[in-house]
């Protein structure tokens, strides 16, 4: 969360800029923008990958009657890279600044393309459910720009670069050294543990096909009772989550539960039905396909010490209750 405050910050985004986001995505995000004063203006999702839909971006940007809008902070949901060719070529032509949200993506690649050093700057984080995680609360900000690098070092540090003196505003968002040090041994072991997810995710996608919960090649996708996301060729997805799209997801999910098998929804309600953005003044159907996904989207358990049998329980629950 601070790691996208600072990078907000460290580019110049201020009160009242418009910064375009997905509305379906964890709402530090979009309060990240409202933090610093800027106001969030959502773009609707690609219904194949969920990810922030560049035709959406650019519609409202031609729409739009404000010359405010400043910035472009794309999500890389569930661990695979949003669509950034599309997304840096709106961008330059409309000259917006870049942020990846890439919190959900450590080790995903765009193009042989890290995560986190596609765009100007960006935000990571490493709360316990990542990936990479630490032992509590921790989050970096990434850049190759040594301006914005200075900035942000100085922003986390009470606006300070020298002891007791403050060149201007800052934050206490300094890392604690013990997730620092919790994390650096994490990460010779992060590659291994994408791989491992990955390899978790195609046996997911082998078991559902397997058990006849996804439509058959050719057929309409409508007619089976599961759906899977799409992944985009030119990107490694690291699968934070391994996300379906269901029928009677609810249910489905209480069935899991009675099963004792976990199951979570990212997320229930877009942000632009949230309650603290009323604000904002959108409404239901403002955007169709997030609200749609938050009807149908269920995230079954992935981590790399999942067994096969315990994937195949999974599985035989969900079939069970097509059944």
């Amino acid at each position: 969360t601070d790691a996208l405050w600072l990078s907000l910050a460290a580019i110049g985004i201020g009160p009242g800029e418009g910064v375009i986001t997905t509305p379906f995505t964890f709402i530090a995000t979009a309060s990240a923008i409202h933090r610093i004063g800027a106001r969030p203006v959502f773009a609707d999702i690609e219904p194949e990958t969920l990810n922030i839909c560049p035709r959406s971006v650019e519609t409202l940007i031609q729409g739009s009657r404000s010359n405010k809008l400043k910035a472009l902070l794309p999500v890389h949901l569930y661990g695979l890279c949003a669509d950034m060719d599309e997304l840096l070529r709106i961008a330059e032509a409309y000259k917006l600044t870049v942020i990846e949200d890439a919190a959900q993506a450590f080790g995903a690649t765009w193009r042989g393309k890290h995560a986190g050093a596609i765009a100007p700057i960006s935000a990571f984080s490493f709360y316990p459910t990542k990936n990479l995680n630490c032992a509590g609360d921790g989050g970096m900000v990434t850049t190759q720009d040594p301006a914005l690098a200075a900035k942000v070092r100085q922003l986390r540090n009470y606006g300070s670069t020298k002891r007791y003196y403050h060149d201007e505003m800052g934050w206490n968002s300094r890392l604690d050294s013990i997730q620092a040090a919790i994390l650096r041994v994490k990460l010779k072991y992060i590659d291994m543990w994408n791989k491992q997810r990955a390899e978790r995710a195609a046996a997911y996608d082998l078991l559902l096909r397997s058990a006849g919960l996804l439509a058959k090649k050719g057929a309409t996708e409508s007619l089976a009772p599961v759906r899977m996301l799409s992944r985009d060729r030119h990107a490694t997805h690291v699968f934070h989550q391994y996300v379906i799209r269901c029928e009677r997801r609810d249910e489905l999910r209480q069935f899991l539960s009675e099963r004792k098998i976990g199951s979570e929804i990212y997320y229930p309600v877009p942000l632009h039905l949230q309650k603290c953005f009323t604000f904002l003044g959108y409404a239901p159907g403002s955007f169709p396909e997030a609200e749609k996904a938050a009807q149908d989207v269920l995230a079954l358990p992935i981590y790399p010490e999942l067994t096969s049998e315990e994937q195949a329980t999974v599985v035989s629950a969900i079939a069970d209750f097509y059944a």
